[in-house]
């Protein structure tokens, strides 16, 4: 959950998922929908499924005890190098290097490392460096004490130099220049794109949705049927014999920002008066549902849907 998002932000959410999940057996045997449903709202959602992945190929495959080569950790969904050296480090005592993004941003500036921190080669530089300055004796309170310097003193932004116990040998302080590293990643216009959300309404005040392909934006997750033109809506509403319905409501268009792109998103709010294929409620197809708020189903939505749902009935 740590893994970019802020602390404040996770300990309501971890602690609940830990009552819900106290181990990993609880957790393999948990249904992807109700990890989904818990992890709403944090975002990176591939976080949770590799999460759940993970607990399973360690039950199956490890019996339920936890690996201890680095190797095999690395193999495992969702871990990756610095991630096997904390795990390993924090619970096994094993001597392992770290390079989380405070540990980037300690060494950039202590020892003047140029270039943007998630390119290769200075990935590659900082491993070398993090590699040859880890202590075998007390590596778990040295990874631990960088982790908490870079969340402190050594912040990304106003950084309390005066109060660092690295000043006297910090490059960047010596030099007055710890505002300009790490060096910025080098800026790339995000790409948009427009979309229109179908928001199905039925006489019985449901609403329609449909689970997205784990690959993708929102994978996994319980979102509205998606087009990409209005052509496109017309189309999915026959193809589906919705043929009937009776009013249609476009919401003011809003944009959703991800990673690399801008998402502008279109609400079509379809009120109809049959259900058309999906006849049954909750089964019969698996991808789709008609969901009221007071079913208390257990779905992972994500925020911008919460968002128009909670609009609908509210108003």
């Amino acid at each position: 959950m740590l893994q970019q998002t802020q602390v404040k932000t996770v300990i309501p959410y971890y602690l609940k998922f830990m009552k819900i999940y106290p181990d990993i057996n609880s957790l393999a045997k948990a249904p992807q929908n109700e990890i989904l449903h818990l992890w709403s709202g944090l975002g990176y959602y591939a976080r949770a499924r590799n999460l759940h992945k993970t607990a399973q190929i360690i039950c199956s495959q490890h019996s339920a005890q936890f690996p201890e080569a680095t190797e095999i950790l690395q193999s495992l969904p969702g871990i990756g190098r610095s991630t096997a050296g904390a795990i390993l480090s924090f619970s096994r005592g094993q001597h392992h290097a770290i390079l989380d993004g405070n540990v980037k941003r300690i060494l950039a500036r202590h020892y003047l490392i140029s270039g943007w921190t998630g390119s290769t080669k200075t990935q590659k530089e900082l491993w070398n460096k993090i590699e040859k300055i880890t202590p075998k004796k007390r590596c778990d309170d040295f990874n631990q004490a960088l982790m908490d310097l870079g969340s402190s003193l050594c912040s990304r932004s106003k950084p309390q130099c005066n109060k660092c116990p690295l000043m006297t040998s910090c490059q960047a302080y010596k030099n007055d220049l710890t505002q300009h590293y790490p060096n910025s990643k080098p800026k790339k216009i995000k790409s948009e794109k427009s979309t229109y959300l179908l928001m199905l309404t039925s006489d019985k005040n449901e609403i329609l949705l449909e689970q997205r392909s784990e690959h993708g934006i929102w994978g996994g997750l319980w979102s509205f049927p998606q087009c990409q033109t209005l052509d496109e809506v017309k189309e999915w509403l026959n193809n589906n014999q919705f043929n009937s319905q009776v009013k249609m409501k476009f919401h003011p268009e809003f944009r959703h920002t991800f990673t690399h792109f801008h998402l502008n998103i279109t609400a079509v709010q379809i009120q109809i008066k049959t259900p058309g294929i999906f006849t049954i409620h909750e089964g019969n197809n698996k991808d789709f549902v008609w969901y009221q708020p007071s079913k208390a189903l257990k779905l992972g939505i994500p925020t911008p849907i919460k968002n128009l749902i909670s609009e609908y009935y509210n108003n």
